[in-house]
Order: structure tokens, then sequence, then C-alpha cells
């Protein structure tokens, strides 16, 4: 009876926060648990054939999503928090809003994204059957500290759950960390080539997770992610399952996984990790992935992720960055794009971006200003910071604005053939809906 009180009240709050303009991601769930706290074990327990959750730093809700549209193309029905909203609240609400007007859940999987501080807590009331993690990158400082506590986090929520499967990022050590030390049955995926220029970037975890020593690399991607080895005890790169060759990063993307051919029709080199996580988790839960390539083609970034809309005849596009690993790939897909190009940055430092923006200055900025950029502006509430990291890389800022609509205004009316709109967390939402208000405005697909 609890659990059916608290999925009414979850709905009527989703209904109230639609009214009022809200997303209705997390508040529905907060209500539903304040009636019955166990709601989601209620709930879980009535999915038909698994669960599947995805942890990490970067690419979890671009990953849980494709994993979502994947099960739901082969006919399956899939609970899903499909607007990210990936804490205990978050989850409880998408199980509510699944649910019937009985408290019933008629689903044939669960497919839910995870914060990764949040993993204990969720577990406590779910047991997923595979557990993806895509990486683990230095992020919100003032939130989880530093990489080792995150792992520790996750080594905890791994250890509630006796039978799960793990789906792990071969490529990043401290990913294949857990299937070494954790001893469960693990899938790992990885891209088994050199693809990147070999450029001096920020590697947070070239230090080995078993001994602490410092890693070898015989070529890496970003970050620590790449084929390691220590130096001084067994630890290095799994036998990878899931394999990607053959990468040609041109316009759309070509690469194999285990042979297989596979074309991907939008940018970013970070993307094929996202989708062999994928293609990974499905083979995990026993799935077919033979289909595999017409899910890509019919698949659409989510909002943020090098989202693209045209204004006044010119792309804009708005790509969603949260931290050194996530801006540097940014900044590289953005450098691939050959056009006279536009450039806006906005860095917000509230409480979900994190208050600590001292990892701007571990980003590589000074690529920005490569022979295509037109002009740079710097806006957001931490506008003078970005505006600083710019200053001390020597490159020039032309604006610098707490007006994000004026300058997205001001970009489509230039002489650049194209306009990148790079954000941290909470200014994406704010900047798609000017972006879709300026749509209405001046026209555009």
């Amino acid at each position: 009876m609890k659990a059916k009180l608290a999925v009414l009240a979850a709905k009527a709050a989703a209904l109230a926060a639609g009214a009022a303009g809200g997303k209705s991601s997390s508040m529905p769930g907060a209500v539903a648990l304040r009636i019955c706290p166990n709601l989601i074990e209620v709930l879980s327990k009535q999915v038909r054939k698994g669960i599947i959750v995805t942890c990490g730093t970067n690419g979890k809700t671009t990953t849980n999503n494709l994993m979502c549209s994947a099960l739901e193309g082969k006919g399956y029905k899939v609970v899903c928090n499909k607007l990210g909203a990936n804490m205990i609240n978050g989850v409880a609400t998408a199980f509510a809003l699944a649910a019937g007007s009985d408290g019933r859940i008629d689903a044939d999987y669960a497919a839910i994204e995870i914060d990764e501080a949040s993993a204990p807590k969720v577990f406590k009331y779910m047991r997923p059957d595979v557990m993806v993690i895509t990486n683990l990158f230095r992020d919100q400082l003032d939130r989880y500290g530093e990489i080792d506590i995150t792992a520790d986090l996750l080594k905890s929520a791994i250890e509630m759950v006796p039978k799960l499967t793990l789906v792990l990022n071969g490529d990043d050590p401290l990913c294949a960390q857990f299937g070494v030390k954790e001893n469960r049955k693990s899938v790992f995926y990885g891209i088994s080539e050199q693809v990147l220029p070999q450029t001096d970037d920020t590697k947070e975890g070239r230090f080995c997770p078993v001994c602490g020593a410092q890693m070898w690399f015989d070529y890496y991607h970003y970050s620590q992610l790449g084929k390691y080895e220590c130096p001084k005890c067994a630890f290095k790169r799994p036998r990878i399952d899931v394999e990607v060759k053959n990468v040609d990063l041109g316009t759309p993307m070509r690469f194999t996984i285990n042979n297989k051919p596979m074309v991907l029709n939008y940018k970013g080199f970070y993307n094929i990790y996202n989708m062999i996580a994928v293609y990974a988790g499905l083979s995990a839960l026993g799935e077919d992935t033979n289909d595999f390539q017409n899910l890509l083609k019919g698949y659409k970034p989510q909002i943020g992720r090098m989202e693209e809309i045209v204004l006044c005849g010119k792309p804009v596009i708005l790509n969603l960055a949260k931290n050194p690993a996530g801006f540097n790939q940014a900044i590289q897909t953005v450098l691939t794009d050959k056009r006279k190009k536009d450039i806006i940055i906005a860095i917000n430092d509230n409480a979900n971006d994190g208050r600590d923006v001292s990892w701007l200055w571990d980003v590589d900025f000074e690529l920005v200003a490569d022979e295509y950029m037109n002009t740079l502006t710097c806006t957001g509430k931490r506008l003078y910071d970005i505006a600083l990291r710019f200053k001390y890389s020597d490159v020039k800022v032309d604006e610098i604005t707490s007006d994000m609509k004026s300058a997205i205004e001001k970009a489509i009316k230039t002489d650049s053939e194209v306009c990148y709109v790079l954000v941290n967390y909470s200014a994406m939402y704010t900047t798609e809906d000017i972006m879709l208000e300026l749509k209405k405005k001046y026209g555009g697909a």
C-alpha cells in the first residue's frame, strides 16, 4: 500500500512540476521516498530480465541512454532515468513514473545511470545484474575529493552485490583495477591502437592502482586512457573482450568493433568509448549485437552532447564539458573542425557544478586559439576566472559578458561558418533554452 501511495504521489508531483515548467527529474522521487523509503527495492524487483547500471565520471548519460535505446530497439520495455538525474531521488523518480497507478512495474529491463557517490546508497535497495564503469577522472574536488575516494565508493558498492558482472573500460587503469581486485566476472572494452597525437595531456591515473608505481604507456588516447603496464608489479592493460580498431576520425567516424565495421554520424573521439561500452553491456546481458550498426544510424546525441541547432543558417553546437578530461576532449573535437568558428565558453560554480573551479588550470585552453578561431567569448558566473585563464595562456578574449543570449546572437551574425558553445553542467539547460528561443526568433533547424 505504501508503494502504491508513493507512486501516486510521485506522479502528482511530476504533473505539478510540469505545469510549473520543471523537468521533474528528482523531486517526484524525493516525495515518493518520504512515503515509502524502500520504493526502489519494491519496484526494481519487478523488472523481469535484468538491471544494468552505468557509473563513471564522463559519458554515463550518453552511454546509459544509448543502452536504453538499444534495448527498446529490440522491443523491450525499459525503465530509464533519461534526464540524467542519477542520485537516489532521481533513480526513485525513474521507477515511480514508470509504474502504473497500481504500483506495479511492467518492464523487461532497467537501464539506470548512477552517480558514483550515490552507488552505495542505491545498491542498498537495488541489486543490478551488470555495472558499466566508463572512466574515472578528477571531478568536483569539493564534492568527491581525489579519484581514490571515488574508487573506494565504487568498490564498496560492488561489494554489496556478489553476483554483479562488471563492464569496464580496459584502457583506464582506474576502471580496470575493479576487475583485478574484486575477482568478479568482467568484460573489458577498449581501443587497441594509437589514434591521437601523443600530446602532454594530464594523466590523472598514471600511478599503478595496485602498487603505486608510475606506469609505462605504449600510447594513450587522453588523460590516463591507453595501453599501460606497471614496471613494478603484474598490473597492466587487460585482455580486451570488446575491441575497437581501424579508427577514422573523419565525418562520419568509422571504426570496427571486434572486426565488425561501424559508422558514427557525430563528432567526438570520446563517443567511440560510449558506443563500445554499450556494445559490451549488451553482450554482458546476453543480448545479440549483430544489429548494433543500425542503432548507431538512428541514435541522436543527448542535450548538450555536441547538440547542433542552426540559427540564421549557421550551426551552433552546444557541448557539455565539466572537468579537465572532458574539456580537453571537447577542445580536440573543436580543433578537428577546420571551418572558421566563434567559440563561447561558459563556466558556473553552482552546487551541481562544484564550487571549486581550480580545475580550469588543468585544461589545455591555449590550444583553442588555432588559425580557424574567429572570436572568443567568456561568460557564466565565473566568467572572469575563465578569462584570466586565457590571459595566462596568451589567448585573446574578444568579449566578457554575463549575457549568454547576447553572446550567441553576436556569434550568429559574424562571418564565421560555425559557433561552438562549451559549457559546464548548470549552464547546459539554460543555454539550450536560449538557443531554442533564438531559433523561434530567427528561424532555423
